[in-house]
């Protein structure tokens, strides 16, 4: 799809939550990848952080985000494999008001034209926490890439026909403005 060319491209402030048990800034592949994409496609990198495989401290950061009005979009990388540490989507699909379930398809649609079967063991995943949208990538570059190009970036683009994420964005906590209680468990 082609961007819509009368349609002005409105800035999205993202975070970048890596985890994992042994990177740093200074070797993190898959957060720099995300960060410099973001960056390059005129969008804000409006924090960066890395945390341990815990499940805590994954679902603390990204409520912490979540609350945070400075910050449009959080994106997770790491920890959605099956070992012992890999819990990001344990830690934060309960906090999911609602499950983006096509995310995950799509992903796994567009991994699989690259790695093949290999692409059922991520758990990616999707969806929203406190009206912000939240994705959880793999720890691999490549993920990062193709969830970015193939997926988010076009969604987190006004321009973007027939549909994207900014032109709802204003939407997402109407449950909240009319008074109504959240249907999730607010941590």
């Amino acid at each position: 799809m082609q961007p819509d060319a009368l349609r002005t491209f409105i800035p999205i402030r993202i975070a970048v939550l890596t985890v994992s048990d042994t990177r740093t800034v200074a070797d993190d592949k898959s957060g720099q990848t995300l960060a410099d994409r973001i960056i390059d496609a005129g969008h804000i990198l409006a924090a960066r952080d890395i945390v341990a495989d815990d499940r805590d401290k994954i679902r603390d950061q990204v409520l912490a985000w979540s609350q945070d009005k400075a910050i449009d979009v959080v994106i997770t990388t790491g920890g959605t494999g099956f070992t012992g540490r890999d819990v990001t989507p344990d830690a934060l699909e309960p906090l999911f008001e609602k499950r983006m379930d096509g995310f995950s398809e799509v992903f796994h649609r567009i991994s699989y034209d690259k790695i093949g079967t290999s692409t059922i063991q991520s758990r990616a995943t999707g969806g929203l926490v406190n009206a912000t949208f939240v994705f959880v990538l793999p720890g691999s570059p490549g993920a990062c890439r193709d969830a970015w190009d193939g997926i988010i970036k076009p969604q987190l683009d006004y321009r973007h026909m027939p549909c994207n994420f900014v032109e709802i964005m204003p939407r997402l906590d109407e449950h909240l403005k009319r008074g109504a209680e959240p249907t999730h468990k607010v941590y």
